[in-house]
């Protein structure tokens, strides 16, 4: 008598289970995930606009003037770069306020940043 060779697969609903479970996982997982990675980035975007600003007031108070761009502090070695913007991702995006004097010499004096949403404190980040 000649048996025949058994195959040994899963069968459909085993593969069923594992999916359900993993996507029952993930969807614990997830929103945490995602929490983390805003409040990263608005932890990021907190610091970046510390430093920036920082090297602004320094800028202003060695050359008793404002940086007229962003450019011109790292060309004097105030920062090594212009970071991104960790919202919107890009190092174009922010948003620059002048003097309020308007016999100050410069076109820097603050810096925000230029996204348009709003932060997990309800707060705009444009605001910061």
């Amino acid at each position: 008598m000649v048996r025949k060779k058994q195959l040994k697969a899963f069968t459909l609903v085993e593969i069923l289970v594992v999916l359900a479970i993993i996507a029952t996982l993930l969807s614990v997982v997830s929103p945490r995930f995602f929490h983390y990675l805003t409040q990263s980035k608005e932890t990021t975007l907190k610091h970046d606009l510390n430093t920036m600003r920082e090297a602004i007031d320094k800028f202003y108070s060695d050359r008793n003037t404002y940086p007229n761009t962003l450019e011109e502090l790292v060309q004097y070695k105030y920062l090594r770069s212009i970071p991104p913007d960790p919202i919107t991702d890009s190092n174009l995006t922010w948003i620059i306020t002048p003097p309020a004097d308007p016999n100050e010499q410069g076109a820097v004096a603050d810096i925000y940043s230029g996204s348009a949403e709003i932060a997990e404190d309800g707060t705009a980040y444009a605001t910061w």
